[in-house]
């Protein structure tokens, strides 16, 4: 951008007087080579007429190199009539005047104030998001509270979804073909195995779907057959076994204000985030892996999780005590924030923005289980640690 100083007055068009020394400095004449001699026939130049030289075709912007780009001859003997330059001496050569632009627009005036600066974006439909957000948590909390095993059953149907978003954005973008079906059922058995056994049916619905992707796989050509299996087993530990912590918490004697517990405090960590980086955020958290996010806004989910959770364990949380839950929520901002930048590394190797598009204003299911997965085990363990299994 040019400063105010360059939006000076332009040089005189008239004549520039002959020199003994050659040309002006910065003047590039056309025809033959100017000589203190050839200066001593030449009479001024006529003035132009008011009217901006317009570039020619193509030019995008004003050209730095002196007198080239001027209209109208400079050391000839030239006339001015119906609008042109006519040569009157042999042995010049004419210098067409630049066409004249009808609507010329004015220059700017350095004196005018800055535009002022555009306010910053969500990037996303807040109206939709919030709506599909409502609706999510009161199908969660209804089955939450009324009927455990019709939220088992929701955390199945997620587990499936999340597992075909993956599987068919992997097959997409990498040519890398995980099993389905064998993850799909693995998962959803994975989850109610959690719920009725807990841990130790957890492991063994892992170690059996592990198993069946791998001989499932058999029934393809050889080519490709360690990166899908590797991708199928990575798959299944990283949404069903993470997402069967969520059942085994719910199997407590409180363990629907457990499960709350545990999505407040994911919740309240991610709008923390959002919030307060999207306001004061300026130092980029990991800008390689999540631009968006700041260091500002890790400080804000931490407090805002730290609050919540005293809050949860002080009310929520049978014998849970209020420091506790800072803890609780320290670990909670930690391990939400390490989910979404894996999550978003995911993303970026596959050159994707959303896992999915079922959720409006929020992308894909896996979209919104991105910090909750891994937080799942880290408030499973601390909950036991703190009040016991229940």
């Amino acid at each position: 951008m040019m400063n105010d100083s360059s939006w000076a007055t332009p040089p005189h068009t008239g004549y520039w007087g002959p020199s003994d020394q050659g040309p002006v400095q910065g003047a590039a004449p056309a025809g033959p080579a100017y000589d203190a001699h050839d200066a001593q026939h030449t009479r001024p130049m006529p003035i132009v007429p008011d009217g901006p030289a317009v570039p020619r075709d193509g030019d995008d912007q004003d050209d730095d190199r002196g007198a080239a780009r001027l209209s109208g001859p400079l050391f000839r003997d030239d006339t001015f009539r119906d609008g042109t330059f006519r040569e009157v001496t042999a042995s010049a050569q004419p210098y067409p005047a630049a066409p004249q632009k009808q609507n010329p627009e004015p220059m700017p005036d350095s004196s005018q104030p800055a535009p002022a600066p555009q306010k910053k974006s969500a990037g996303r439909d807040l109206g939709a998001a919030i709506g599909v957000g409502v609706g999510l948590g009161a199908v969660i909390i209804a089955s939450l509270f009324f009927v455990k095993a019709a939220f088992v059953g929701v955390i199945a149907v997620a587990v499936v979804v999340g597992l075909w978003e993956l599987t068919k954005r992997l097959e997409e973008r990498k040519g890398i073909k995980a099993p389905l079906v064998p993850l799909a059922l693995g998962g959803a058995a994975m989850v109610i195995s959690g719920y009725v056994r807990g841990a130790e049916g957890a492991w063994v619905a892992m170690a059996l779907t592990a198993l069946a992707v791998l001989v499932w796989r058999m029934t393809e050509p050889p080519e490709g057959y360690l990166k899908d299996v590797t991708a199928g087993v990575f798959a299944a530990f990283y949404v069903p076994f993470l997402a069967t912590f969520v059942a085994m918490m719910l199997t407590a004697e409180d363990g629907a204000a457990r499960v709350l517990t545990f999505l407040l405090l994911t919740v309240v960590s991610d709008t923390g985030a959002y919030a307060v980086g999207w306001r004061f955020g300026t130092h980029k958290l990991a800008p390689r892996i999540s631009p968006g996010k700041t260091r500002e806004g890790l400080v804000g989910a931490v407090a805002f999780a730290m609050a919540a959770g005293a809050l949860c364990m002080e009310f929520l949380i049978d014998d849970g005590i209020w420091w506790q839950g800072l803890l609780l929520g320290l670990a909670v901002a930690a391990s939400a924030t390490l989910g979404d930048l894996g999550e978003s590394m995911i993303k970026r190797d596959l050159g994707i923005k959303d896992m999915g598009t079922l959720l409006p204003g929020h992308g894909g299911i896996m979209d919104r289980l991105d910090s909750l997965l891994p937080t799942a085990p880290v408030v499973w363990l601390l909950l036991v640690l703190f009040v016991g299994s229940g």
